[in-house]
């Protein structure tokens, strides 16, 4: 019979040696492993009566873990992406244990046989040209948040950065004149530059002579100073987006993210025409397959094929139903 493994020992080992010194995992990375075990070791400790150092590595077998994903999807509502998340933060600390701990390989292989559940795959969400003007009309521009917001909105519209490479921006990242362009380190801590157009290229102009730029301060922070977290940037964006409604009602059936902006970038520029390698590179993709779900999401372009097979003797064109009224007095 194998020795108890002292997992606090390997848990600490796994953060500080095979996470930070080994993969340089990036802070969001760590964040998410953390949450994890930290849910994890909560539901363990309801559900053994046993404080989280006192656990031992053949308490996490398959069936606790498995209870613990269910949990998470029937007491916090999380969605199967979340889950599978969670999941992948256990199987990579369990591939860890494996290389330390061999004679745990039966409890180890359990647990990496678990399977991800599948998800359902819907449309990406995304706005139209009109919604995104009248959201970023939204901000009032007599004040200084107004004014910073709607630089920051401009920003994420016409670049598509994510909302992590957003809050990492500083001012020293925006660089103005001919070729002006922000750059950004993205995912896998790829760095890239992304062109800018006039108008954002005058909105950044203003924003950085207000705020007085120095360089290695945050682009757009918050009223202390600080970067903006991903949190301030969903706030102001919902409540950019409640008072964008009255001006262009369609924006009351979606749900706006910071994502959503990132998605409507990429449809815009789909739907002018530029090449899926080029989109890719532009948002920072790990590979051009990965905008192939703009394609699936884009109904123009599947008009435009429908139109294509359409009979020769007869005009392309979209159905459209008969007036109410008129179709009133006809069924009379």
């Amino acid at each position: 019979m194998s020795p108890p493994a002292n997992l606090a020992t390997l848990l600490q080992a796994f953060f500080t040696d095979r996470l930070m010194r080994q993969r340089r995992a990036s802070p969001h990375t760590i964040g998410s492993y953390r949450d994890t075990f930290r849910l994890l070791f909560e539901f363990a400790q309801r559900r053994l009566k046993r404080p989280p150092s006192r656990l031992r590595l053949e308490d996490l077998d398959a069936p606790l873990i498995g209870e613990f994903l269910h949990e998470l999807q029937r007491k916090r509502g999380n969605a199967p992406r979340t889950r599978n998340v969670r999941l992948a933060a256990v199987r990579s600390f369990f591939r860890f244990v494996a290389l330390q701990e061999p004679g745990h390989s039966a409890l180890i292989q359990r647990v990496l046989a678990m399977p991800s559940q599948r998800c359902d795959r819907k449309p990406i969400a995304f706005l139209t040209s009109p919604e995104i003007d009248a959201l970023i009309a939204a901000p009032d521009r007599d004040t200084w948040s107004g004014r910073r917001d709607r630089t920051l909105l401009l920003l994420m519209v016409q670049t598509g950065l994510r909302v992590s490479e957003v809050t990492g921006l500083r001012c020293e990242d925006i660089v103005l004149g001919p070729g002006a362009h922000v750059r950004c380190r993205g995912k896998g801590r790829k760095e890239r530059c992304t062109p800018l157009r006039r108008d954002a290229v005058k909105a950044l102009r203003r924003w950085l002579r207000e705020c007085q730029a120095v360089p290695n301060e945050p682009l757009f922070p918050n009223a202390r100073g600080r970067p903006l977290s991903r949190d301030g940037i969903a706030y102001l964006l919902t409540k950019h987006a409640t008072a964008a409604r009255h001006r262009c009602p369609t924006l009351a059936r979606k749900r706006i993210s910071p994502h959503v902006l990132r998605h409507s970038t990429a449809m815009e520029l789909l739907q002018h025409g530029v090449d899926r390698s080029v989109i890719a590179l532009w948002l920072g993709h790990e590979s051009a397959e990965t905008t192939q779900m703009y394609l699936h999401a884009s109904l123009e372009l599947k008009e435009k094929a429908l139109a294509r097979t359409a009979p020769r003797n007869l005009a392309p064109g979209r159905y459209r139903p008969a007036d109410k009224l008129l179709a009133f007095l006809n069924s009379l």
